[in-house]
């Protein structure tokens, strides 16, 4: 799906297959722990991280952390590789890009006079 066509002309939002496409980035955002875990992920260095380097500031068990990690990489916004015993995560910039998108879209057409309201 492009990027750049995410809604559609002003007053008629976004069809069902776009929110489709975003609601599951939207929905692994929205837990407070899988938004940190991105940022310590993307605030690493490289935008690179061993699972052992990002559970350190999170007073939660390591299959809880595994869990929100799984969640992340299922909705896209995160990749993995596995190295030796150790799962390195990066995030997807092309996920975040697509949200960033969507938001700047929103923003655009907010505050935007609509057809009922001119000439009152």
């Amino acid at each position: 799906m492009s990027n750049k066509n995410l809604l559609l002309p002003p007053g008629r939002g976004l069809s069902g297959d776009q929110t489709g496409a975003v609601t599951p980035l939207l929905k692994a955002l929205a837990d407070p722990v899988r938004l940190r875990l991105l940022s310590e992920v993307a605030a690493h260095p490289g935008g690179e991280a061993c699972v052992c380097d990002i559970s350190g500031p999170f007073e939660l068990s390591q299959p809880t952390i595994s869990h929100h990690l799984k969640v992340l990489r299922e909705a896209g916004l995160v990749t993995s590789e596995r190295r030796a015993t150790w799962v390195y995560y990066r995030v997807n910039a092309e996920a975040l890009q697509q949200l960033s998108d969507l938001l700047d879209d929103l923003a655009t057409v907010v505050g935007e006079i609509r057809s009922c309201e001119v000439g009152q």
